[in-house]
């Protein structure tokens, strides 16, 4: 608040505190000091990034792993460059997300922060909106916040610095209350759904994100009719409880998930774009299986594939729909894919870890397999795991178990190396009760080492685990045959340069490097420990199997 009253910015502030905005994050300047202190005041709380790129996508974690609209604080112009990549990953994503940046005062035609905010803003598909005057700011702050959260969009509120400063002011508390619209399936597209439910013999449903919510109402549906369940990447955990859960669908299968998956005469996808990477090109989907999929917009059913029925609505309103519509027909008598033949296999084979390999650890390098499985004994189950973009990815993926769709925080709608350690930030403020845990490797963990500060100043139990082959890994082996010295590195001590920055760092080479990580375990259990990095020295794998798909698709 300015000594001569309050201004817009502490309106601004107030506004979006009322209307029950979640943790916010940011890097302060001139521009943002009043708003950032306004939500601070109002109840909001505020963590401090590094860099703005950092801070959007901590927001952006945390908004997915709490059900809250996160922020992000910004000054004008820079400010707003340096987060974009973020906030392209989370619109991407469509993130309910507030992106509160200052903006130079439309008359400052030669100001040095000017650029065109509101063209950047659409040209990565986030919102692009404006508080337009003292007398409009409460209307504007709420249309802002009411976008967010009903289209689910990244909204990215601009507030020019001389409209900031203007007296204003604000009787409250400012109520109001938003949910998204829940699109209800029709009969007629419920009827068919169960047709083609009834006449399947292998059904299996696969849950994306936009049936993270849904859960429970598709595990009843699958039960009931005999589908197997399985995810895409962002919705892993979903259906963990399950015994007849294939795990993630796509690249990051199992061999025996993508049998049981391209095995199906019906996939249901649910919430899911059933993109090149969630059914690995085509190649999950038999030449006779039949394709459903459920989406509350219908520009979203059939924009990666075409599908034999379209059904628009909410995932878990049609779930429950169909289980009626199934229930009023009566008992039908058949399992389906829900064999014992089939729960044995599942138990037996479809996590990764159960895969026989040969180990290519030698005693300088650990395989990565190993070294995952390991981790994934040693740390606690109760977890929330983010990941980062590379070669490396698919271990941490595949090989460390979750506890349920809140665990696991995939920010990958853009494929850019470096927000995992942002990512892992924000989700573990958003689970505070659960081990935050992340697998990223040395190119993007170097790139975003400047948030580690973070990490130890709030204190986060954080454990990064480094897969570090000094190399941008998909680069070296997904392009063979180039001069590959511009994506190779020298080998460094990354666990030295994160003592420097007040965590533990401990360097893995062999299995037997781990018992520094079983101590570190035993601290974290009695409230001692502080973030630590796990430098391992991995093994070459020769291409990751999920990347090398990828890339023959191109």
């Amino acid at each position: 608040m300015s000594a001569y009253g309050p201004t817009v910015a502490d309106v601004v502030g107030r506004v979006l505190a009322d209307l029950g905005a979640g943790h916010c994050f940011g890097v302060v300047g001139s521009g943002n000091f009043v708003m950032t202190n306004a939500l601070r005041a109002g109840g909001v709380a505020f963590t401090a990034a590094r860099h703005e790129g950092g801070a959007a996508t901590m927001a952006d974690a945390y908004s997915r792993m709490s059900s809250r609209v996160g922020v992000v604080s910004l000054h004008q112009g820079c400010g707003l460059t340096n987060a974009m990549t973020g906030i392209t990953e989370a619109a991407k994503s469509r993130t309910p997300m507030i992106v509160l940046t200052a903006d130079s005062p439309a008359a400052a035609l030669r100001s040095n922060f000017r650029i065109d905010q509101e063209a950047l803003t659409r040209s990565v598909g986030a919102v692009s909106d404006r508080v337009y005057s003292a007398d409009t700011v409460v209307a504007d702050v709420t249309r802002a916040y009411r976008t967010a959260v009903t289209a689910r969009r990244t909204v990215v509120l601009n507030v020019a610095i001389d409209v900031a400063a203007m007296a204003a002011s604000v009787d409250g508390p400012v109520v109001a209350s938003f949910e998204p619209p829940k699109v209800r399936a029709s009969a007629e597209a419920v009827s068919a759904l169960v047709d083609e439910i009834s006449s399947s013999r292998r059904p299996v449903f696969v849950a994306g994100r936009g049936a993270r919510a849904a859960g429970s109402a598709i595990s009843e549906l699958a039960v009931a009719t005999g589908a197997l369940v399985a995810t895409s990447a962002v919705a892993n955990g979903l259906f963990a409880a399950d015994p007849f859960n294939l795990g993630i669908s796509g690249g990051f299968s199992s061999p025996t998930t993508a049998e049981l998956i391209s095995g199906a005469d019906l996939i249901v996808g649910w919430g899911c774009a059933l993109n090149q990477w969630t059914m690995r090109h085509g190649k999950l989907i038999g030449a006779d299986t039949r394709v459903v999929q459920i989406d509350d917009e219908v520009d979203g059913i059939g924009a990666h594939r075409s599908v034999a029925l379209g059904v628009v609505g909410d995932c878990g309103l049609t779930a429950a729909d169909v289980l009626d519509e199934c229930r009023r027909r009566g008992p039908q008598g058949r399992t389906r894919y829900r064999t014992d033949e089939v729960r044995t296999r599942i138990a037996e084979s479809s996590r990764w870890r159960d895969v026989p390999v040969d180990d290519i650890s030698t005693d300088e390098h650990i395989d990565p397999r190993t070294l995952s499985i390991a981790l994934d004994e040693i740390l606690p189950a109760d977890r929330v795991v983010a990941i980062d973009s590379g070669n490396f990815m698919g271990y941490p993926s595949t090989h460390l178990s979750v506890p349920d769709e809140n665990g696991f925080c995939f920010t990958q709608a853009y494929q850019s190396i470096g927000l995992g350690l942002y990512t892992a930030i924000g989700a573990a403020l958003a689970q505070p009760d659960r081990l935050p845990v992340l697998g990223t490797g040395d190119g993007g963990f170097l790139m975003s080492i400047s948030e580690l500060e973070t990490a130890v100043r709030l204190g986060l139990p954080l454990v990064m685990i480094v897969y570090n082959d000094s190399a941008y890994g998909a680069e070296v082996h997904h392009f063979v045959g180039g001069d590959d010295t511009t994506v190779t590195f020298p080998d460094n001590d990354i666990a030295a340069v994160a003592e420097g920055f007040g965590a533990q760092g401990v360097t893995v080479r062999t299995i037997g490097d781990l018992d520094a990580v079983r101590a570190w375990v035993d601290g974290y259990a009695s409230g001692a420990a502080r973030p630590l990095v796990i430098d391992a020295k991995i093994a070459d794998d020769g291409g990751s199997w999920w990347l090398a798909e990828a890339f023959a698709g191109h």
